[in-house]
């Protein structure tokens, strides 16, 4: 009897491109939802030449701006939904580095048009350029000074603050605004682009660092690259803590690699965008000393740490001599203390001892938050301080404790925005992290997107809000556990 013939079949899908795929449809979806609802729910113009006198104009007021709002939280949703879909195809090893690059430039793409989302400063930049190009010092003027769209977009509570950034990023603004002129709309986005190559640098950095510090690259660009934190307040937000993150990991990434000299110079051009990255260079002074022949002698350290200043000086000051201005920017770190966010350990505190104290006294509740945030700054640089000393043996050690020093800089500075939480996290995601942490890490990433709107304002005061911020902050954190814990067979993730 003849054998019965074999009925051909095509060939089935590779499990990866099908997995991968379908996640970075819909987080591509879920961007584009967040544009298109940004463009009346978000940060936008006073006067917007797209909208502004236009039948497109009702998007932005009355049941248009519901339905913008309803765009933007249906796209975060569809993004967070996509981000736990990668996790779940990572813990199944379908999808590797360059699959989580893929869905990086998918997601980011949509947002580069968007306008700021739960932000403003994109605006308070543009102005700080402009006063810069018209012969003001931006770190002793604020936008106030200026007529016309560059100061009228500015929030008022930034209208007489001077900026605190640092010479590298004045630069930068300088060139935007030379380019754009008045057109906010483009100033936006070129400020964005610029900000998104901070991004690409910890795309190229990361895969490096795992190598030294032990994590799986996949699972690290999962956690900072694609987290929807990243991509909503870092990148839709357009903040310089994106470049300020990219230079530092980089750097740390070539100091560990042995070539300390260029990566002290990318560590200094990071504390020339933003003074937070300063909090790093002691710790990397102690990776270059492991690396020296002599390391436990006293000499060594001070030579080490001499040099590695050195440089840091030149490329600071050399930014410094290009943009034209001064060290003014030092006396106007403290310019946001005006604002009272909770995300601040000290500020939360001396708003509940207000609240205790009142019942039994008269107390200015100004003065206890202030006494709160000093003590705060002295608990910050007794952590510091203990954290450096534990390091000095150099190595993971000293990275790890260097992301524990940012984290507790976050935590304990006088305010803390949402997206200071990137800082820590760039370095911290290179380390082999549990399942555990790294759903916690989920969780208080959605919780940080949800605690401010798609405008910029936040949810503090609005304690329903808050609920459901903490409640699907909850939900996700332990989805991610069952995710990163479960042994589910790749051909049953959808």
């Amino acid at each position: 009897m003849a054998t019965p013939t074999a009925i051909p079949q095509a060939p089935a899908e590779p499990a990866d491109d099908s997995v991968r795929g379908r996640a970075i449809r819909l987080g591509l979806i879920g961007s584009i939802l967040i544009v298109i609802g940004g463009a009346g729910a978000g940060a936008t113009l006073r006067f917007d030449p797209l909208l502004s006198n236009t039948v497109l104009g009702i998007w932005r007021y009355g049941h248009g701006k519901m339905l913008a709002s309803t765009s933007v939280y249906v796209g975060v949703a569809l993004l967070v939904w996509a981000w736990i879909k990668l996790a779940r195809a990572i813990k199944a090893n379908v999808v590797d580095v360059r699959g989580m690059w893929r869905a990086v430039a998918a997601w980011v793409a949509p947002l580069v048009i968007a306008p700021p989302l739960f932000t403003k400063d994109p605006y308070i930049y543009l102005a700080q350029g402009a006063l810069a190009n018209a012969g003001f010092d931006p770190y002793t003027d604020g936008p106030s000074r200026l007529l016309g769209p560059m100061s009228e977009n500015v929030a008022e509570v930034w209208q007489h603050t001077p900026s605190p950034y640092g010479p590298l990023f004045i630069i930068l603004l300088k060139s935007v605004v030379a380019l754009t002129g008045t057109n906010i709309m483009l100033g936006v986005i070129l400020i964005r682009l610029l900000m998104v190559s901070g991004l690409v640098l910890v795309c190229a950095a990361l895969p490096g660092l795992c190598r030294h510090l032990g994590g799986r690259p996949e699972m690290a660009l999962w956690l900072v690259a694609v987290n929807p934190l990243i991509l909503i307040h870092l990148v839709a937000g357009a903040h310089n803590d994106l470049l300020m993150i990219g230079l530092l990991c980089s750097g740390t990434l070539f100091i560990l690699n042995r070539q300390h000299l260029f990566g002290f110079a990318l560590v200094g051009a990071a504390f020339a965008v933003k003074a937070t990255a300063a909090v790093v260079l002691p710790f990397l002074v102690w990776v270059w000393m492991a690396h020296r022949k002599d390391s436990s002698r006293v000499g060594s350290f001070a030579i080490t740490a001499g040099v590695g200043a050195a440089i840091v000086v030149a490329v600071f000051g050399g930014f410094t001599l290009l943009a034209g201005v001064d060290l003014g920017w030092i006396g106007a770190l403290d310019g946001n203390a005006i604002v009272d966010l909770w995300l601040s350990l000290p500020t939360l505190a001396g708003k509940l001892a207000t609240s205790v104290i009142g019942i039994f006294a008269d107390v200015n509740p100004a003065d206890v938050v202030n006494v709160a945030r000093l003590c705060g700054w002295v608990a910050l640089v007794g952590v510091i301080v203990w954290l450096w000393w534990k390091a000095r043996h150099g190595g993971p050690i000293a990275i790890r404790n260097a992301a524990l020093a940012l984290l507790a800089t976050v935590l304990l500075s006088s305010v803390t925005f949402a997206w200071y939480f990137s800082w820590p996290l760039v370095l911290a995601a290179a380390f082999a992290l549990p399942a555990r942490r790294i759903a916690v890490i989920g969780g208080v990433s959605i919780f940080l997107i949800l605690y401010t709107y798609p405008d910029g304002d936040t949810v503090q005061n609005n304690w329903p809000m808050t609920a459901v911020a903490i409640a699907v902050a909850v939900f996700v954190g332990m989805k991610l556990r069952r995710v990163l814990t479960s042994r589910e067979p790749v051909t049953r993730i959808r």
